[in-house]
């Protein structure tokens, strides 16, 4: 019904038109022609499959799937909300959804996983970024929509789930996953040998606010041995817009923090900094990954461009484009892809991701035993006696090379800053 008063309008608008004079250009009327021309094909189609298919499908049905497959050809992230996955998107911005805490695209004809989130099953069962997911029980993935293989990750709480996991390097290989209720806290924060850790997993509606908290948190705990502070962004793989603007400008004191660029000249929209830095000036690191995409990849780069954090880890996914809700009758939606973004650089996010000030692969640091003969070796060799101290020991595994290389990182400006 919608389509049909759209294009009764453009008709009426055309006659209008030519009733008063300014006949219609011939390449406007061969466009408009062809377009209905392309209409009739498609309204053939859908009566052939109505009638002729082996099994009786409803409108709704053939309607749906008409415009999903209309929008994901476009890009991988433009799609159709049915009402389910509609309302499940709500949820999603607040905090809050069911599922296995795994973000997922499009690529090749597989469910490529952009990253897990934190303390999810996902998360748990060893998933990936870079994973790509080929079955789902025992189900080939190939000829499904993100939506359909969305749809078939989910279910009630509780029941578990086989996906058969791609990686590189390595023979296929399937996990079994528990479904779960998840609820995520975006902002996690700690001190850390004087310097805050921020951990921000998504950018919902509680992220500022959460950052606010971990900020006070932070400073209630270091007061003024506090030297600098770590904003973890890997695995994030992003979430509101207004959100990644609002955490960018909590560390920026002026400027342009992205831009949006759209089709049209017009259709750029540049977002600025507000006066106020709530972390005052301190060192500030920012951690990314390949997990690190759209929202996430806004904050580095703004931080970035404007010299305000050293950006350290390895390059972000490279998702650069905006996407949005446009909301359709019964409930329903599109996400539909309508501009670019933009670092203030004028760099493109896009197929491109933030590069790193420092690169620092993930890695595991292991102790090299040493040879040779000590002190303790020699016979008769002295005590350590009651003025000792203990010998310090060491595990010879560092849990997290990147933090540890960032905290490396805002130690030494914090001793340099002292000279």
């Amino acid at each position: 019904m919608n389509r049909k008063v759209l294009v009764t309008g453009l008709a009426c608008a055309t006659l209008a038109f030519a009733v008063s004079g300014a006949p219609t250009p011939p390449a406007a009327q061969e466009t408009t022609s062809e377009t209905y021309r392309m209409l009739d094909r498609f309204g053939e189609a859908f009566e052939q499959v109505r009638a002729n298919y082996v099994e009786e499908v409803g409108d709704d049905v053939l309607i749906e799937a008409a415009i999903n497959g209309m929008l994901a050809s476009l890009d991988p992230h433009s799609n159709f909300l049915d009402l389910s996955n509609f309302s499940e998107m709500q949820v999603d911005t607040r905090g809050e959804f069911g599922g296995l805490g795994i973000e997922v695209t499009m690529e090749n004809g597989f469910v490529r996983v952009v990253s897990p989130i934190d303390d999810t099953p996902a998360a748990e069962a060893g998933i990936q970024s870079g994973d790509f997911i080929t079955h789902i029980d025992g189900t080939s993935v190939q000829g499904l929509n993100l939506n359909d293989a969305v749809d078939m990750m989910r279910g009630q709480v509780g029941t578990d789930i086989t996906l058969t996991i791609a990686r590189p390097d390595v023979d296929p290989f399937d996990v079994v996953l528990t479904r779960a209720r998840i609820t995520i806290e975006s902002v996690r924060s700690r001190v850390e040998r004087n310097i805050g850790y921020i951990r921000i997993t998504r950018f919902t509606e509680q992220t500022q606010p959460g950052l606010e908290r971990a900020l006070e948190d932070i400073r209630a705990e270091a007061g003024d041995s506090l030297e600098g502070l770590v904003l973890d962004l890997r695995n994030n793989p992003g979430g509101l817009l207004e959100q990644a603007i609002s955490v960018s400008d909590t560390f920026l004191e002026e400027g342009e923090i992205v831009s949006t660029r759209g089709r049209e000249a017009a259709d750029t929209t540049r977002f600025n900094a507000r006066p106020g830095d709530l972390a005052e000036g301190l060192p500030l690191i920012v951690l990314i990954n390949g997990g690190s995409a759209s929202a996430s990849e806004i904050v580095a780069g703004a931080l970035q461009d404007h010299h305000r954090a050293i950006v350290v880890g390895t390059k972000s996914f490279g998702k650069g484009s905006v996407q949005t809700i446009i909301e359709l009758p019964g409930n329903v939606a599109m996400k539909l892809t309508t501009a670019r973004y933009y670092t203030p650089s004028g760099n493109s996010i896009q197929a491109v991701g933030i590069v790193p000030d420092i690169v620092v692969e993930q890695a595991r640091l292991e102790a090299i035993a040493e040879g040779g003969i000590r002190e303790s070796d020699l016979r008769g060799a002295l005590d350590v006696g009651t003025n000792g101290a203990d010998e310090v020991t060491t595990n010879g595994e560092v849990e997290d090379y990147q933090l540890q290389r960032a905290l490396d990182l805002i130690h030494g400006i914090s001793l340099a800053m002292r000279d």
